[in-house]
């Protein structure tokens, strides 16, 4: 069992009493967790406490939620936590707003840090698919959810999401007036971005999101068993529908779609990995799109997306005999090392900046990868 410490983030409501707590960091401290910040986040009808707790040696989340429950608390959420959420909110937000008017690219790295959220996506208009939409901002009526909308003053929709605790209105708020700010300087906000491929077909690349989920299948159900063992590195037919959201939707991770008329033809993966520079790359390309030039279209625009993030390496994972990634890799100008890792190839491209064609896409944000 891995006995290293690990850090988390809680949300905790409390009796409004005396001590409650006291009581609740004083059971941690005897589970030998360390409290490293405390904050009081107003929710309607009262106050959230937001702890960042160090974990003692083999305790696990379950045990933290127990303290909770056994001081009378209720656990809202938890998540894993690192150095960055030991700052205060306000000095959070200064720093994404900064690092996004420096930076366009970075808008969506920004807004993320600034909601606390898995993911963002952003919508062409107002007028979208408010289907996909569980809530909305603070400026209409706000029910208490996962899902968040905003809308800039130009009518794009920012979807953010995360899976952990529900939107506060507080972070709404704040999140809405880092979006009004970035409009009012003019900083622009992500769009969808065209792709020609090799034989003249006109293809739109765009953030992949909840109404996505049936395209997605069928995606799948069009594609050859050999692509999808590439992929996914075991005997998949089908999609369970369990997996489809968080392919659209991979917690603090990006997903790229690929859409020629109403089809999916293709889809990318950014997920970020332990080292803060690195992050997991993924492609799936319909057997009758491969060597057109979309999954080379959609690596460069992952790599632009990690580039603008601060990533400095894309990994991805191929079987010995599959070639599909390198040789995309090689399309799209990105140069890449390769060794062998637990029977795999591990494939390292350097998302340079400077060799990328194309404009910035979308966002920034298992295993394996399909040849593109």
């Amino acid at each position: 069992m891995d006995t290293t410490p690990k850090t988390w983030r809680l949300r905790v409501e409390l009796d409004d009493s005396p001590g409650a707590l006291a009581r609740v960091t004083i059971r941690l401290a005897d589970q030998d967790c360390n409290v490293l910040s405390l904050s009081v986040i107003p929710v309607p009808g009262g106050v959230l406490d937001e702890l960042v707790v160090r974990a003692g040696p083999g305790l696990l989340p379950a045990d933290l939620v127990a303290a909770v429950r056994a001081e009378g608390g209720r656990c809202v959420g938890i998540t894993a936590a690192d150095v960055r959420d030991l700052v205060d909110a306000p000095t959070a937000a200064l720093r994404a707003a900064g690092h996004a008017m420096r930076d366009p690219g970075a808008v969506c790295d920004a807004l993320r840090a600034v909601l606390a959220a898995d993911s963002v996506s952003f919508l062409p208009d107002a007028a979208a698919d408010d289907r996909e939409v569980e809530a909305t901002g603070p400026s209409a009526e706000l029910r208490h959810s996962n899902t968040a909308r905003l809308v800039t003053k130009n009518g794009v929709v920012v979807l953010a999401r995360r899976g952990w605790s529900p939107f506060t209105q507080v972070e709404l708020a704040r999140g809405q007036a880092l979006v009004d700010l970035l409009s009012d300087e003019g900083v622009a906000m992500p769009r969808s971005t065209a792709l020609l491929t090799d034989d003249g077909m006109a293809v739109v690349l765009r953030p992949g999101r909840a109404g996505d989920e049936e395209a997605v299948a069928r995606l799948h159900s069009r594609c050859s068993m050999g692509t999808l063992f590439n992929r996914y590195h075991a005997g998949v037919r089908t999609v369970p529908r369990r997996w489809l959201h968080r392919l659209l939707s991979p917690p603090r991770g990006t997903t790229v779609v690929a859409q020629c008329a109403d089809r999916v033809i293709a889809m990318g993966q950014l997920i970020p990995m332990a080292s803060p520079h690195s992050a997991e790359v993924s492609l799936l390309v319909e057997d009758g799109w491969q060597g057109r030039g979309v999954g080379t279209g959609l690596l460069g625009a992952l790599a632009r997306a990690a580039g603008a993030d601060g990533r400095r390496e894309l990994v991805g994972w191929c079987l010995p005999a599959e070639t599909g990634l390198l040789r995309t890799a090689a399309r799209a100008g990105l140069p890449t090392s390769v060794r062998r890792e637990d029977g795999l190839l591990r494939v390292s491209i350097t998302p340079d900046r400077t060799r990328i064609p194309g404009p910035g896409l979308l966002e920034s944000a298992s295993r394996p990868i399909a040849s593109g």
